[in-house]
């Protein structure tokens, strides 16, 4: 298939890329510069130069394609708005037979979660994501135009250098750890290759439409993870809570992200034939430090 992709030189759209390339699609993926098309072209994808909130630079190429694949996400105050653009332009494609359309989302607009919960669960997003439900129902409205829409809401993902565990990593390897509250919170969780390779079976699979959790499966506590970490850390790092109060200052409504109790769960995933090789962070922290180490050498 020839898929439409953005964000293919980020952390979740660099898995789908590769999982897609190596399944045999045709990946034409939107770049800001020459170098970042190098990038993609050298994975087995075909650079676009263009910008999301450029629509005349990209809608054509989005149209032509039997799907598009939207994981770009832009980390500045403009996240919104950015997004926003992506996904009016997305959801007013022509219809033609067969067209996909996957949006990626987050767990974390399902909000508070300490019991099991999974695509059935009516969203509560916490203030940091707030409007990601309304760009989820407005892909998902698409069906009604003939469109398989799809909405993918990944766990915290983990592998790389990059994420909210590369930071882990990055810090337990510099021997200061902070966790933001006290650390009994659970993490959702999945490997970005196995992310990846969910992308691709939901563009193969031909009747695969709605909302699709993507987690390993575990139920890893945040001080679990980091005590893995900090066996396998060159030197035993600190590891200081930081009072909840005390991080939003610092770090705004990121800080209740990352403070949430969730465990999540992804059966419409697995019924697809969806099997993450990983299900711990803990379990794999050496292989995550080196993974880590080749990462940051690269």
């Amino acid at each position: 298939m020839r898929v439409f992709l953005t964000g293919g030189t980020g952390y979740v759209g660099s898995a789908v890329l590769e999982a897609l390339v190596r399944h045999g699609h045709h990946v034409d993926t939107l770049v800001r510069n020459s170098e970042d098309a190098a990038r993609v072209q050298a994975r087995g994808a075909h650079p676009m130069l263009g910008d999301l909130l450029n629509p005349a630079s990209w809608r054509d190429a989005a149209a032509s394609a039997d799907g598009a694949i939207h994981a770009a996400v832009d980390y500045s105050a403009r996240q919104r708005k950015v997004d926003t653009a992506a996904i009016e332009v997305l959801t007013a494609l022509p219809p033609r037979n067969g067209r996909f359309l996957i949006y990626t989302s987050g767990i974390w607009v399902l909000g508070a979660a300490p019991d099991p919960i999974d695509e059935t669960a009516p969203v509560n997003p916490v203030e940091l994501v707030s409007w990601r439900p309304a760009h989820e129902l407005r892909v998902l409205a698409t069906s009604a135009q003939g469109v398989r829409a799809v909405v993918v809401r990944p766990g915290i993902v983990y592998g790389g250098c990059r994420g909210i565990v590369g930071d882990l990593l990055q810090d337990a390897a510099n021997s200061l750890v902070r966790v933001v509250g006290g650390g009994d919170n659970h993490w959702p969780l999945v490997y970005d290759r196995d992310l990846g390779e969910l992308y691709a079976r939901l563009v193969s699979t031909p009747d695969a439409a709605g909302v699709y959790h993507a987690t390993d499966g575990g139920a890893e506590t945040v001080n679990e993870i980091v005590a893995a970490l900090a066996d396998h850390a060159p030197t035993q790092p600190s590891v200081r809570h930081v009072p909840l109060d005390e991080a939003r200052k610092k770090m705004g409504p990121y800080a209740d992200a990352l403070a949430l109790d969730q465990i999540v769960r992804s059966p419409r995933a697995r019924a697809l034939g969806w099997s993450p090789t990983l299900h711990s962070v803990a379990g794999n922290a050496a292989r995550l430090f080196e993974e880590w180490r080749r990462g940051k050498a690269a």
